[in-house]
C-alpha cells in the first residue's frame, strides 16, 4: 500500500496497543516509523530494475524477520529493566501483589509492551501488502513465493479514511470517545478488506463463466481507488484479453473482453535468460513479452490497464544467436492524462460507457 496508508495504519496500531500508557503522540509517532521501515528496501540496488522490482517486499517483509527484528528495534524507544530477585520490589503494599509484572519488567508501558506493538505494526504491514497484487514475500526464508490476493489497490481512500480519523481522534483527546474512535476505525478498514476479498471472489465466480477462452488463466483485481469497478485479464499461450465488471452497473450482462496477441515463440527462445524468468515467476505468468524494433520489452500485466502498465521493461536487443545484449532498462510509464482518466473510471464505473479506456478516449478525439 502507499506510504500514507502504512504510516497510518502503524500509527493507529501503536496507539491502540499502548493505550493511555504512554503519550499518544509518542505511540504515533513509533508507529508510523515502523509501518513506513519495511518499504525502505526500496533504497537497494539489487544490480537492474526487474531485480530491484522482485526484491521488493521481501525479507523486510517476511513475517520470521519482523518478528526476529522487533526485541531488537524497540531498544530504540524502551529498554528493558530486568530485575534481580533479591532486589526489593520498586512498589510497596497491596500495589506489589496487584501488580505482579513489576518483579520482571518495567511495566506494562515499558519494553514488553512496545515489543508487542513493534511486532504487531510489523506484522500489519506486511499483511496488508499481502492483500494487493504486487505481492509480499511473507514466509521467507521457508518458502519464497509472494503472497499477493489483489483484492485491494494500491490507494484506497476507503481503507485509510477510517485510520485516519480515528487516529486523529485520539491524539486530540484523551477523553474514551478519542480512543474508542481510534477503535472503530481500525475495526472499519479491517471490515473494507473483508468486503474487498468477498467482492473479489464474487466477480471471479460470475465472470468465470464468461471466459474468452476455456483454458484461460483469470485474475481479477481492483480498478484505481475503489473496490466496485473490477479489472479482468484473462491470459493463454497466443493471447491476452482484458474486461471490466461493476458491481453497480454490469450485474449479468456479459464481458466485454479486448483480445491482444501474444509471442509464445518468443517466449520459447528467452525463457531461460534470467531476467525473462524471474519476472515471468514473479508475475504468476500474466506477462507480455514482445519486440519492438530492435528491443525486446517485457510487461507485467497485473498492474495497469491497456495500454499503460506500471512495469514495463526493456530487456535487451535479440542478436542473431537468440541472446539478449544490452542493460536491462525501465523506460517511463505513458500514461493518459489524469483527468481523462478519473472521468473515464466514473463513467465505467456506473455504466455510462461501456467502453474501455483506450476506445473511450479514442471516441472523445483525445
Amino acid at each position: 500500500m502507499d506510504s500514507l496508508t502504512q504510516a497510518s495504519l502503524g500509527a493507529a496500531v501503536g496507539v491502540a496497543v499502548m493505550g493511555r500508557r504512554t503519550a499518544a503522540w509518542k505511540a504515533a509517532l513509533w508507529g508510523a516509523a515502523m509501518g513506513t521501515l519495511p518499504d525502505l528496501d526500496v533504497v537497494f540496488d539489487f544490480g537492474d530494475p526487474i531485480r530491484n522490482m522482485t526484491e521488493h517486499r521481501a525479507e523486510s517483509h517476511a513475517l520470521f524477520y519482523q518478528l526476529l527484528a522487533a526485541p531488537l528495534l524497540t531498544l530504540l524507544v524502551a529498554r528493558p529493566r530486568l530485575r534481580h530477585p533479591g532486589m526489593p520490589l520498586p512498589v510497596s503494599g497491596s500495589a506489589a501483589t496487584s501488580r505482579p509484572w513489576a518483579n520482571t519488567l518495567d511495566s506494562p508501558s515499558g519494553y514488553g509492551l512496545w515489543t508487542l506493538a513493534t511486532a504487531l505494526i510489523l506484522i500489519t504491514h506486511a499483511l496488508l501488502d499481502g492483500m494487493t497484487v504486487y505481492g509480499t514475500q511473507l514466509w521467507l526464508p521457508f518458502y519464497n513465493e509472494a503472497v499477493g490476493l489483489g483484492s485491494v489497490f494500491i490507494i484506497d481512500p476507503l481503507y485509510t479514511l477510517p485510520l485516519l480519523l480515528g487516529l486523529f481522534a485520539s491524539l486530540i483527546t484523551k477523553k474514551a470517545w478519542g480512543f474508542n474512535s481510534l477503535k472503530l476505525g481500525l475495526l472499519l478498514s479491517s471490515l473494507y478488506l473483508v468486503w474487498s476479498a468477498a467482492a473479489q471472489a464474487w466477480v471471479e465466480r460470475t465472470v468465470q463463466a464468461q471466459l474468452p477462452e476455456s483454458r484461460a488463466a483469470l485474475l481479477v483485481t481492483p480498478s484505481a481507488f475503489n473496490t466496485v469497478l473490477w479489472r479482468l485479464v484473462a491470459i493463454t499461450d497466443t493471447h491476452y484479453y482484458e474486461g471490466w465488471y461493476s458491481l453497480l452497473a454490469d450485474g449479468s450482462a456479459p464481458v466485454r473482453w479486448r483480445a491482444l496477441p501474444r509471442d509464445p515463440a518468443l517466449y520459447d527462445l528467452l525463457k531461460d535468460n534470467p531476467s525473462v524468468a524471474r519476472l515471468a515467476r514473479f508475475s504468476d505468468g500474466f506477462f507480455h513479452l514482445e519486440r519492438i524494433g530492435d528491443k525486446v520489452v517485457m510487461t507485467d500485466l497485473r498492474m495497469g490497464q491497456e495500454p499503460a502498465y506500471v512495469f514495463r521493461f526493456d530487456i535487451g536487443s535479440l542478436q542473431p544467436t537468440g541472446e539478449l545484449s544490452g542493460p536491462v532498462e525501465r523506460p517511463l510509464v505513458q500514461r493518459p492524462p489524469l483527468r481523462e482518466g478519473l472521468a473515464w473510471l466514473w463513467q465505467r464505473t456506473w455504466g455510462r460507457t461501456d467502453l474501455d479506456l483506450i476506445d473511450w478516449i479514442a471516441a472523445k478525439g483525445l
